[in-house]
């Protein structure tokens, strides 16, 4: 798989596929990368119970997935400011690198908070957005308290002179809002970008955050069952449907 090299990241990615673009934002929090759209973990040990879109949707899309900066193989500095603007900035600075104009976002878990952070960055290249089992705060600050503690062992074991008060700053740049953290509720209330939900329904993707993205935004779709098994082909179907529908012509 290639690397993109910016001028403090170095990003792991790999594209599959033809046709209009679609970038994906891996499950995972913090530790987002490509293996999490297929494979089992100790949380799935009979699968993830998500598509894998590189799969699913290489046959009429161009899809791109990648690793984000200090998630599987991407490396990055990290300095007291980076948030969910410098991840924005990854991502649009490699579609650019790719040849990318305009083009859809499908994000698992903490991806659809880097969807909402991307439409706000730049609404006029995202075409249309997939928010698959968000994150969000709802009785669970500790989700998120142990998230960037997980980041601080995997930065500061590969470089101790990041300091844990560097650290610390990017973690409430992060996580330490509310709702889905990237974006306000004004935000979504005012997003006209067309929107598909796959709600979450467990403490890190709170059933409370789905219901209030659907209650909130203006041009949103919920497909409420549409896990794996028993809902998989459904699922790829209405995906597949709706980015389709909003590819510009």
């Amino acid at each position: 798989m290639p690397m993109f090299k910016r001028a403090d990241a170095e990003i792991h990615y790999g594209v599959y596929g033809a046709g209009f673009p679609v970038l994906l934002f891996a499950p995972g929090g913090l530790k987002s990368q490509m293996e999490m759209w297929g494979g089992i973990s100790p949380n799935y040990p009979n699968g993830f119970p998500w598509m894998d879109p590189r799969q699913a949707l290489a046959d009429s899309f161009t899809v791109v997935a990648m690793d984000q900066r200090n998630a599987g193989k991407s490396v990055a500095d990290v300095k007291p400011d980076d948030g969910w603007p410098t991840f924005a900035g990854d991502h649009f600075a490699l579609m650019d690198h790719l040849g990318f104009g305009k083009f859809h976002v499908l994000g698992g878990c903490i991806g659809g908070s880097y969807c909402f952070e991307a439409i706000e960055h730049d609404p006029g290249r995202i075409a249309a957005a997939v928010l698959q089992n968000p994150i969000g705060l709802w009785e669970n600050r500790d989700t998120w308290d142990a998230a960037v503690q997980g980041y601080s062992e995997t930065v500061r074991g590969r470089d101790p002179a990041i300091s844990e008060q560097t650290i610390q700053s990017f973690g409430r740049n992060m996580f330490g809002g509310d709702f889905v953290f990237s974006v306000t509720r004004d935000f979504v209330r005012s997003c006209r970008t067309p929107l598909l939900l796959q709600p979450g329904t467990d403490k890190a993707h709170p059933a409370k955050t789905s219901e209030e993205i659907a209650a909130l935004a203006p041009n949103i779709e919920v497909q409420k069952d549409w896990k794996a098994p028993a809902h998989r082909e459904e699922s790829v179907k209405r995906v597949r449907a709706f980015l389709e529908r909003h590819t510009p012509a």
